[in-house]
């Protein structure tokens, strides 16, 4: 094919739709997600600009009972939407699940109850042209068969080949019942093609686990014979010669191989067990070693994308897609990833290998995949929309496609600097590299060249401005900067972290000075006046700092189209409320603090309309000395009594999280009033008590007492908590509360 006959690299988008079973419980991500409700969510993909979408019809979840019973409902109205917004389905019938409860992968008639499915799936829809009839079999056999995690749970060779087989064997004759009603049906197979590397002694096991990552897609394209490499393995596992010629004689080969690809999918294995956690530790009966994630270990980086590509090109001659990119990370590195996996596509379609386009993944974010979906505890990562909102919310990702979609280039100051898969500060354990000339792996120091390099602006102490705008913080000496930084500093954002001397926000002069040498992509207002009870005799100063300084710098900001961040306060609330406040409730602040808060919201809204407020509350964390948690469990250890008020009641907010969620805000370009507080509403001396005890400390010390036994100067309101009508972004106070002793733990 001549170069002006390339068709142009497709873009196209999956939800993460996965059913799988936990002994007698199954985890279904479309309920979790929403979308089983929400048919909606079809015209807000469709608006993207991709053209094809990996849509589920799932045996479990349409004939949990037989197909007697079957209810299509679902399905009727959700393909026939899609064919009338004109977005291509790839119907996918299994995702890593077992099959309803009357048959499993290791039940010997499982491949032919699917092709039954599927027979019948293609009889009602005849127009679907593309079908994944089971995602990743080699995946899951592995997380079914060997590794123990999902149903049937098996932890040997044994159930691993038989859960393999009968997926792939499934695969064929569904594919066989799908063209018997559509012969031009096509067959778009995925699996995740991790490598794996190690030392020189596990050479053996790598070349083995390396050999295996093929193994379904050799099975499906009959290319498994006596000749090959896992024949003997297969056999001494419970094959039988027949079953295994059988795909021979009845090849099924993908008309796209789908490659779904992963940070972490590749791994390192290392007979010097002593260098890793204890988690990390297996073997194969004849050594025993720690089986880790390359990433955190090989400081060459995860495998080339365009060489493990290559490899699937070269083996099969099939066209070929990502049908998975997906990074559950922070803004900026999902962004990062998809721009990484969307070059290498766009390079190797221009050498000639055929590739057909780059799937996005988990459109709806995903839930509790890092625990492998064996437990719920919701942990949620965000995709290209954040079901955290009422609606699902677009997020930067979204912006991005749509530029991709249009064959238009995506730019942000964020997106050309380095991973966190290619910078050396991810290396978790001691380094290794892979040496050509030693043949294997070597230790190594990390390569200084992989680190992200910081910006940063001290009083007395000025650093060449790279070539990257960086994001300017306020609040040099305070809490909520100094947390900026340190946070920036782990996600690779250059910034530069001022003190009131570098830049005095109540000064014009010096703000349009400060922003033109620095030339930002934007500014974080984490500066302030943050004495509550000061402020009452101080109110000129506090509002000068709070109100004055924040308009200012918000109508510089405008004026140079620069994003902000200006934090706002629960104390702009009166306490009358008996549930949480949301975004659009008035306020009525009590004191001098309150009133600077208030008046700062209205100034800086009104000068800079896209600014991004955030009110938050009493919040707490593990780097600085003076919260309320940290005083109370210094007290506490010292073995004194902790006065606390037992009739405010609040909502209490976790400093990293608080952090993070407002740059993921930042970079989805948000705008406006936003609540941002762990969920929960708690007393002050109940947060101590409860804190106390997770930390082992004996909660008899911590008194209660009222507020006004405390003497305070400004009145504070008795009911302040934070709720949210925009999205419910932070997780729950109890993980937070847990995650910040943990922290402090570790310092």
């Amino acid at each position: 094919m001549s170069s002006k006959q390339v068709p142009p690299l497709e873009l196209w988008g999956g939800i993460e739709c996965t059913v799988n079973r936990v002994g007698e419980q199954y985890f279904d991500q479309l309920d979790r997600n929403g979308h089983n409700t929400r048919i909606e969510d079809l015209d807000q993909f469709s608006a993207l600009g991709i053209t094809t979408i990996r849509y589920p019809i799932l045996w479990e979840r349409i004939a949990p009972n037989g197909l007697a019973q079957a209810d299509w409902s679902w399905a009727d109205e959700r393909l026939s939407y899609l064919d009338t917004i004109g977005l291509r389905p790839i119907v996918g019938l299994v995702h890593h699940g077992s099959g309803p409860r009357h048959t499993s992968l290791i039940d010997p008639a499982f491949p032919e109850k699917l092709a039954e499915y599927a027979g019948a799936v293609a009889q009602r829809y005849p127009w679907v042209s593309h079908y994944t009839p089971v995602n990743e079999p080699l995946t899951t056999a592995r997380f079914s068969g060997l590794y123990g995690h999902w149903y049937p749970h098996g932890q040997d060779d044994a159930t691993f080949v038989r859960t393999l087989l009968n997926q792939c064997r499934a695969t064929v004759l569904s594919m066989q019942a799908i063209r018997q009603i559509n012969p031009q049906a096509q067959l778009v197979q995925t699996e995740d093609l991790g490598k794996t590397f190690s030392t020189p002694l596990l050479a053996y096991q790598a070349e083995f686990e390396n050999d295996r990552h093929w193994l379904s897609l050799d099975l499906l394209c009959g290319h498994v014979d006596p000749s090959h490499p896992l024949w003997r393995y297969l056999r001494q596992s419970g094959a039988e010669e027949s079953e295994l010629l059988w795909f021979q004689a009845n090849p099924c080969p993908p008309d796209i191989v789908g490659i779904n690809r992963y940070v972490c999918g590749d791994r390192f294995i290392d007979e010097r067990i002593d260098r890793y956690p204890e988690r990390t530790r297996g073997g194969n009966g004849k050594h025993q070693y720690a089986d880790v994630e390359a990433v955190w270990v090989c400081a060459d980086g995860i495998y080339d994308h365009a060489t493990l590509l290559k490899e699937a090109w070269e083996r099969y001659q099939r066209p070929l897609a990502i049908t998975e990119a997906h990074l559950g990370c922070t803004r900026e590195e999902q962004l990062r990833w998809l721009k990484e996996i969307w070059q290498v596509a766009q390079g190797l379609q221009a050498e000639g290998v055929a590739m057909r386009a780059v799937t996005v993944w988990s459109l709806l974010g995903t839930y509790d995949w890092n625990s492998l979906v064996t437990r719920a505890d919701d942990f949620y990562e965000p995709g290209v929309f954040d079901v955290r909102s009422p609606v699902p919310r677009s997020t930067a990702i979204a912006t991005m496609l749509k530029s991709l979609a249009q064959g238009q280039e995506y730019t942000h100051p964020l997106l050309d600097l380095p991973g966190w898969w290619q910078r050396s500060q991810r290396l978790l354990y001691p380094p290794v590299s892979y040496a050509k000339n030693l043949g294997g792996w070597a230790d190594t120091a990390p390569a200084e060249t992989l680190a992200t390099p910081m910006m940063r602006r001290t009083k007395g102490a000025k650093t060449t401005i790279a070539s990257t705008p960086p994001l300017v913080i306020t609040g040099a000496t305070g809490t909520l900067g100094q947390a900026f930084a340190r946070i920036c500093e782990i996600r690779g954002i250059p910034y530069y972290l001022l003190s009131r001397q570098e830049m005095d926000i109540t000064k014009p002069a010096t703000v349009t000075s400060v922003l033109d040498e620095l030339q930002p992509w934007a500014v974080v207002n984490a500066s302030g006046y943050v004495r509550v009870d000061d402020a009452e005799r101080e109110p000129y100063l506090c509002r000068r700092i709070n109100a004055d300084g924040a308009a200012i710098l918000a109508d510089a900001c405008a004026q140079r189209s620069l994003g902000l961040i200006n934090f706002s306060s629960d104390l702009v609330f009166d306490g009358a409320h008996k549930q949480p406040y949301l975004e659009s409730d008035g306020v009525s602040p009590l004191n001098v603090y309150g009133h600077s808060k208030a008046a700062a919201e209205r100034w800086v809204l009104h000068h800079h309309p896209c600014a991004l407020v955030i009110r938050t509350s009493a919040f707490f964390g593990p780097w600085d000395e003076h919260n309320f948690l940290t005083i109370a469990l210094r007290t506490l250890r010292a073995g004194n009594v902790f006065m606390a008020a037992e009739d405010a009641i609040v909502s209490p907010t976790y400093v990293p999280d608080l952090v993070n969620a407002s740059l993921d805000l930042l970079i989805d370009g948000e705008c406006g009033l936003w609540h941002l507080a762990n969920p929960g509403a708690i007393a002050w001396s109940e947060l101590a008590r409860w804190t106390a005890q997770l930390a082992g400390l004996d909660v008899s010390s911590v008194q209660s007492c009222s507020t006004k036994t405390l003497a305070l100067a400004a009145p504070r309101p008795a009911y302040s908590v934070l709720g949210s009508e925009r999205g419910i972004l932070l997780p729950d106070l109890s993980q937070a509360i847990e995650r910040y002793l943990e922290e402090c733990h570790q310092l």
